[in-house]
């Protein structure tokens, strides 16, 4: 995961954990691409790692992996029925990688519906998402009251939360468009794990502007201010108040590397410790599945009661 990953959505999710918060690795999403078995696995296993070092509580709330709940699947058919062509293709991210991938797959124009599924399983209240995420959110919304005013009450409508800055972390070298796992370049995209080294590299080459006055200015100076905004959220001030203590912008870059990695540092030492015993981080993954199900399943039950499907008594 990025920084854009971290501030956008995983902070916020440890921050809304509870008993009645469920988290999982969205596996089947990752089928979306192409991918290897082996790649797959290993991704896995490195989100549940992130997941927990980040600060998520398997003892407060519930992490899984997303195909070991098979009521997310199921869902996602009942969903796909009372969805239709137009809004799936009218979604930014199917037109923005639909036309970087030749011969998409089906799944890269249908997998907002089972991230509808994912939310609506659970009789979600709110969702903690970055801002790329909101045109999605509002599609698992409109799916929820379509499937309501047809079928009756079934589903719990929700809302999202975001965060009040850096909810949409912009790349590093083109900083008009967001950081991004998939097309973000080498120095645009800042991992939450790089090394020391890198992270500095990174910030340090990070473009800014020419005329040398430091202040938040997204119109005219968006790669400054999307600095200053990573700053501000690790350092709970305003962005004007960070622009506010600093005359050079390699002061300013000097210590917002040093911030980064001082957030991160305890994260990555967590992260190291559960990759050196993954059969208990898949315990934990196999625990979670068993909550998830037992939830999941009433849910799945009263949706496919409601468009008539029988049941097995």
């Amino acid at each position: 995961m990025h920084l854009g990953n971290y501030l956008g959505a995983l902070r916020q999710w440890v921050d809304a954990q509870s008993p009645d918060a469920f988290y999982c690795v969205v596996d089947l999403h990752a089928l979306t691409l192409q991918i290897s078995p082996e790649a797959l696995r290993d991704q896995t296993t490195d989100l549940l790692a992130t997941l927990i070092a980040s600060g998520l509580d398997p003892e407060v709330c519930t992490i899984f992996i997303q195909s070991h709940v098979p009521y997310h699947a199921q869902l996602n058919w009942l969903l796909e029925c009372v969805t239709t062509y137009g809004e799936l293709s009218r979604m930014t991210a199917f037109k923005e990688k639909s036309q970087r991938q030749e011969g998409y797959r089906v799944g890269l124009l249908t997998y907002p519906v089972l991230q509808a599924a994912d939310i609506l399983l659970y009789d979600t209240e709110e969702v903690p998402v970055g801002d790329d995420q909101r045109q999605h959110l509002e599609l698992a919304r409109t799916i929820a009251e379509r499937f309501n005013n047809r079928f009756g009450e079934t589903f719990r409508v929700p809302v999202s939360t975001h965060p009040k800055v850096a909810a949409r972390v912009m790349d590093l070298q083109e900083p008009t468009r967001k950081m991004s796992k998939s097309i973000s370049s080498p120095l645009g995209n800042l991992h939450m794990f790089d090394t020391p080294e890198v992270i500095r590299k990174k910030i340090a080459k990070a473009v800014t502007d020419t005329d040398g006055e430091l202040r938040f200015d997204w119109e005219n100076k968006p790669g400054l201010s999307n600095l200053l905004e990573i700053y501000s959220s690790l350092s709970d001030e305003t962005p004007q108040q960070v622009a506010g203590r600093y005359t050079r912008y390699g002061e300013l870059k000097t210590d917002l590397s040093e911030l980064v990695i001082a957030t991160f540092a305890p994260m990555k030492e967590r992260y190291d410790e559960l990759l050196r015993a993954p059969d208990d981080l898949y315990k934990i993954a196999a625990d979670g599945a068993l909550k998830a199900s037992a939830a999941a399943g009433g849910v799945y039950r009263r949706a496919a009661q409601a468009m008539g499907l029988t049941s097995t008594g």
